[in-house]
């Protein structure tokens, strides 16, 4: 079956770095566009970023635009979000997704806390 499973969680300070990952099982990786989302304490889950399946076409949101870089490793099945100049507002648990026909799959998700 697919499974999504985000890893890197963390405490960070104002400014500080953070890489998550999202290793995929289950279905052919290299065929799927991945997506990094986000949901933060009483608002909407937001999509992040994404990314095409060969990895050579990539978008974020304007909030991110700059400071984060998402990537995939398809030897490894792997996507990842490298975060810097982190911000108390990126504050989140960060999700990983894909989809598979009409079906949706996702993460169960993982922490990132930036104090400030």
């Amino acid at each position: 079956q697919v499974q999504l499973v985000e890893s890197g969680r963390g405490l960070v300070q104002s400014g500080g770095s953070l890489r998550l990952s999202c290793t995929a099982s289950g279905f052919t990786f290299s065929r799927n566009a991945m997506r990094w989302y986000r949901q933060a304490p009483g608002k909407e889950r937001e999509l992040v970023a994404a990314i095409s399946s060969a990895g050579g076409t990539t978008n974020y949101a304007d909030s991110v635009k700059g400071r984060f870089t998402i990537s995939r490793d398809n030897t490894k099945n792997t996507m990842y979000l490298q975060m810097n100049s982190l911000k108390p507002e990126d504050t989140a648990v960060y999700y990983c997704n894909t989809g598979l026909g009409a079906t949706t799959f996702w993460g169960q998700g993982t922490q990132v806390t930036v104090s400030s």
